[in-house]
């Protein structure tokens, strides 16, 4: 690869499982023959990570992107100094790790804006210890939003090649049929048409999604795809969308993974993660979309169950690195434009 992106990664949770699979990722060759990563952490966990991990690999502390040097078998990190891991317990909520996990995201999102990174990589957080850290936001899109000023930023999952947006999250199921208005289906047809120009997939056709069995069978057993969602299809494409739908949940996915659409908009958070996650669990990627830059993360916790017991796997960290570096080109020509 002639030029390899620059990702920066945050620790996320020193407590959880993120160290050590973040560790094994940076050390891995598929991720080091297309990216060079910049670690946003504390360097003392970084150290105690890689020896747990049985990598004889130097942890490099710098304080800004362009002190690395990239030399074989080190690991560089802009040392936070914020999370002696002789004073938090691994495996637990503690608002010191809350606070470093926050601390390190808003220092990698500042060091992106200043054009110093190309993409972000989030290891896990997790919601409770950044809730007692006094964190105004609760999850990584909140936070990332805050820090660009960005209005709702948009989330697309892939799985390898699967992708998938969103037109709700986090609500009640109740609440997201609530949310499938023509409206906010026309929005959101439009962004995700913007969102697959920044990544270089533009000409493609999105999928929408049924919310009922078989699309509702024109009326028979709910009305939302006539109501809503065929009215917001036929102005998208009067708009120049290139934009099908409503087609059954049950077979829009795997026709999206074949290849016969770019990409599908789910109208509710479950009907995709299942879709995806179903897949293949562990390589299923989260991008965060119509921020200044590209974010990638894995879509997985901080699993304190099993945290610095060397038992997590770092597949779906190593997937997201690859994910990032495949899409950083596309995104960064049209942050340029």
């Amino acid at each position: 690869m002639a030029h390899k992106p620059l990702i920066a990664i945050s620790l996320g949770d020193p407590a959880g499982i993120g160290p050590e699979i973040l560790v094994r990722t940076v050390a891995d060759e598929s991720v080091n023959q297309v990216a060079r990563c910049i670690v946003y952490g504390d360097a003392r966990v970084i150290e105690k990570a890689a020896w747990e991990a049985k990598l004889d690999w130097t942890v490099r502390a710098i304080r800004k992107p362009a002190e690395a040097l990239f030399a074989p078998r080190s690991i560089e990190v802009i040392d936070l100094a914020n999370a002696d891991p002789t004073t938090f317990e691994p495996g637990k909520v503690q608002a010191l790790c809350g606070k470093a996990a926050w601390e390190y995201i808003e220092a990698m999102v500042q060091a992106a804006l200043r054009g110093e990174v190309d993409v972000i990589n989030t290891a896990p957080i997790n919601k409770e210890a950044i809730q007692a850290a006094n964190v105004p936001h609760i999850g990584h899109t909140e936070m990332l939003a805050a820090l660009t000023g960005t209005h709702d930023p948009l989330t697309m999952f892939e799985t390898l090649g699967l992708r998938v947006f969103f037109l709700s999250r986090h609500v009640s199921l109740r609440q997201s049929c609530n949310l499938v208005t023509k409206a906010r289906l026309l929005d959101y047809i439009e962004r995700c048409h913007q969102a697959m120009e920044q990544l270089g997939l533009g000409g493609g056709e999105l999928a929408v999604a049924g919310l009922n069995p078989h699309s509702g069978e024109h009326g028979l057993f709910g009305d939302e795809e006539v109501r809503e969602v065929e009215p917001a299809v036929l102005e998208a494409r009067k708009r120049g969308f290139r934009v099908v739908g409503p087609i059954g949940a049950d077979s829009v996915f795997h026709q999206a993974k074949i290849g016969r659409y770019a990409a599908v908009l789910s109208l509710y958070h479950d009907q995709g993660h299942i879709a995806t996650k179903t897949l293949d669990f562990e390589r299923t990627i989260s991008l965060t979309l119509g921020l200044p830059f590209l974010r990638t993360s894995v879509d997985h916790g901080t699993a304190f169950d099993i945290a610095w017991q060397s038992k997590a796997s770092a597949i779906s960290m190593i997937e997201s690195i690859l994910v990032a570096a495949r899409y950083a080109p596309a995104y960064r020509r049209s942050a340029a434009r």
